[in-house]
C-alpha cells in the first residue's frame, strides 16, 4: 500500500512517524510531499519528494502513476488551493482522501480578539489598535501591509522561518524563528518590544498558541485572520493518530 501525505506541518510530520515505524503496517510506502516554501523544512522519515505537481490534473496523474492507495491532505490549514486541487485529483483518479485538519483556536475569558477574514482586512483594523505590531502570519503577504501611510507610521517585529522579501512594512524589524514556542518566552518577547498588538492567522495547534497567552495576560489585542473555507465533504479527522488509524483500517 503507498501513501501519500501532503505535508509541511507538524501533524503531517507527526503522522509519517507513525506510519513509519514499529506500530505501521508492514509493507507500507509512505511518501511526504513538501511544498518547498521554507529552505530547510523538518524532514519527515519515508520518502520525500519537494515542490507542486502542477495543479490538480498533475496530482492525478501522480497518483495513477506512483500507484497510491491513500491520500492524506495534512497541509497548513491556509495552504487553501492545495486543499481543493487534492480533492479534486483524488476525485479524478478514485484515491481515497482524509483531510487532517487541527482545530482552530478559541478565545476564552480575557481575550480581547478582532476576527478578520484576510490579511488586508487585518491591515485596515491595525491603526485603531496599537503602535507596535508583533505579526506573526509568516513572510508570505506581507505586501498588505505595506505603502499605507498609517501603517508606516508603525512598528512591525515580523516572525517568520526565512527572511522575508519585499514589499513588506516601512517599519520593521524580522525575527527569525521556528516553533514550537513557550510561554515565558512569548511573555518576555512581548515585554521587550513593547508590544501593543498582535496578528496572527487561526492556525491552531500548540506550537504556537503561547502567544496567545501571553496577549491575553499582557491585555493586548489580537487580529486573528480566521480560516479559508476548505473542499466540503471530505472524511476529516483532528488528530495525527485518528488518520493513522485510518490508514490502518485500510489496510487491512
Amino acid at each position: 500500500m503507498h501513501v501519500l501525505i501532503l505535508g509541511g506541518t507538524t501533524e503531517a510530520r507527526r503522522l509519517a512517524e507513525l506510519l513509519t515505524g514499529e506500530a505501521g503496517p508492514r509493507g507500507l510506502r509512505v511518501t511526504s510531499s513538501l511544498a518547498g516554501r521554507v529552505a530547510a523544512p523538518r524532514m519527515p522519515p519515508g520518502e520525500v519528494r519537494v515542490g507542486g505537481f502542477g495543479g490538480a490534473e498533475g496530482l492525478a496523474a501522480w497518483l495513477t502513476g506512483h500507484h497510491v492507495d491513500a491520500l492524506i491532505d495534512a497541509t497548513h490549514p491556509f495552504a487553501g488551493t492545495i486543499s481543493f486541487n487534492a480533492a479534486r485529483a483524488a476525485a479524478t483518479a478514485h484515491v481515497p482522501l482524509l483531510a487532517l485538519r487541527r482545530p482552530g483556536w478559541v478565545p476564552e475569558d480575557g481575550d480581547d480578539w478582532h476576527p478578520v477574514d484576510s490579511l488586508e482586512q487585518a491591515a485596515r483594523v491595525l491603526p485603531a489598535l496599537g503602535e507596535r505590531v508583533f505579526l506573526t502570519t509568516g513572510r508570505m503577504g506581507l505586501a498588505a501591509f505595506a505603502g499605507d501611510p498609517e501603517l508606516d507610521a508603525r512598528w512591525f517585529l515580523v516572525r517568520s522561518v526565512d527572511a522575508p522579501e519585499p514589499p513588506f512594512p516601512a517599519r520593521m524589524e524580522v525575527l527569525l524563528d521556528r516553533g514550537p514556542f513557550t510561554l515565558d518566552g512569548e511573555r518576555e518577547l512581548l515585554r521587550t518590544h513593547g508590544i501593543d498588538v498582535l496578528v496572527t492567522k487561526d492556525s491552531g495547534g500548540a506550537a504556537t498558541a503561547p502567544k496567545l497567552v501571553a496577549a491575553r495576560e499582557a491585555g493586548v489585542p489580537v487580529v486573528v485572520v480566521r480560516r479559508p473555507a476548505g473542499p466540503e465533504g471530505l472524511t476529516e479527522v483532528a488528530t495525527p493518530q485518528a488518520a493513522a488509524e485510518w490508514v490502518l483500517a485500510a489496510a487491512r
